[in-house]
C-alpha cells in the first residue's frame, strides 16, 4: 500500500450502512431524470475523442439485461467503438456466466486483434473485474458503475431478492472462494464510478480501498439505476476509453460540467 492509499474510516465494513430510505424511494424518479437528460446529451455532445475502434463489452446489473445498456452502447457506437452486450439474458448473479463471458472476450480479441474494454453496471462490474483477473492479457481496462465489489452481499437493498431467487442465503448461493476473491483488484487499469446518492448498494462498497497507479475512484452525482445513461458518467467513460495500459493516466475533470458534478477520491 502506498502512503497516499490509506483506507478511509467509512470503508471499514462495521462503519458501512445501508443506503438511506429517501435515496431508495427516489431511485426510479432520479433514474428517469437521468434518462431524460441523456437523449439531448447524446444528440449535442462533442464526439471528438481519440477512438481506436477497439471492442467494448457492457455488462448489465442484477436482474437487468442487455436492454439496460443499449443507450450507453448506442452512444459509444456513435463515438466509433465496437460495442457488445453480454448476450446472456438477465443477470441473476450466476457465477457460471463467467465462462461464456471469457469465451466472448477471447472471440472478440481474435476477431479484432485488440484488447477489450469492460464496462460493468452494478453486479455487471463484479463480472467485469473477475473477467480481467482471469484473462488480463485480453482486457484493456475495466470501468465499474456502482458495483459493490467490496461487499457484494452486505447491507444492500436487494439482498432479499437474491435470496428469494436462489432459495438460499446470498453467501451460500455463491462459491466461498469466488466470493472471497471479488474485492481483490484486477491487474488492469480500473475506474470505479460511484455515487453517494445510491439507493440500492452502500457507496463505500463500490470503491477500490487501495487506489494505485492503475486504480481510481470517481464520485459522481446520480442514482444507482441511472448511472448507465447519466451524461456525467458518459463524459467520464468517453475520456477513459481513449487510454491503454501503456498510456493510462488518472482521470481529471476538464470541463465546468465535470468539475462541478464529479469528484476524485
Amino acid at each position: 500500500m502506498t502512503a497516499d492509499a490509506i483506507i478511509p474510516e467509512y470503508a471499514y465494513k462495521e462503519n458501512v450502512k445501508k443506503p438511506g430510505l429517501f435515496w431508495l424511494a427516489t431511485e426510479g424518479l432520479r433514474a428517469g431524470l437521468e434518462l431524460g437528460s441523456f437523449f439531448p446529451y447524446k444528440l449535442f455532445a462533442d464526439d471528438e475523442s481519440e477512438v481506436d475502434l477497439h471492442p467494448v463489452i457492457a455488462l448489465p446489473g442484477f436482474l437487468s439485461s442487455d436492454a439496460s445498456t443499449k443507450p450507453m452502447r448506442d452512444y459509444l457506437e456513435k463515438l466509433g467503438y465496437h460495442t457488445f452486450g453480454w448476450g446472456l439474458g438477465r443477470n441473476f448473479g450466476n457465477e457460471a456466466d463467467l465462462d461464456p463471458l471469457l469465451d466472448l472476450a477471447d472471440s472478440l480479441y481474435s476477431q479484432y486483434r485488440m484488447k477489450i474494454s469492460l464496462i460493468g453496471w452494478s453486479l455487471g462490474g463484479i463480472f467485469a473485474r473477475q473477467m480481467a483477473k482471469a484473462n488480463p492479457h485480453l482486457i484493456r481496462q475495466v470501468i465499474t458503475l456502482s458495483s459493490p465489489f467490496n461487499g457484494v452481499t452486505e447491507k444492500t437493498r436487494v439482498g432479499w431478492i437474491h435470496k428469494l431467487i436462489t432459495n438460499a442465503d446470498a453467501h451460500d448461493a455463491v462459491d466461498p472462494a469466488f466470493l472471497a476473491d471479488i474485492p481483490r483488484p484486477a491487474p488492469v487499469p480500473t475506474t470505479a464510478i460511484y455515487t453517494k446518492q445510491d439507493g440500492i448498494v452502500p457507496w463505500p462498497n463500490c470503491m477500490e480501498l487501495e487506489p494505485s497507479d492503475i486504480h481510481q475512484n470517481i464520485e459522481v452525482i446520480g442514482s444507482h439505476m441511472g448511472l448507465g445513461f447519466n451524461p456525467l458518467v458518459m463524459e467520464i467513460i468517453k475520456d477513459r476509453l481513449q487510454y491503454r495500459r501503456e498510456n493510462w493516466v488518472k482521470y481529471k475533470p476538464s470541463t465546468r460540467f465535470t468539475k462541478a458534478f464529479s469528484k476524485i477520491s
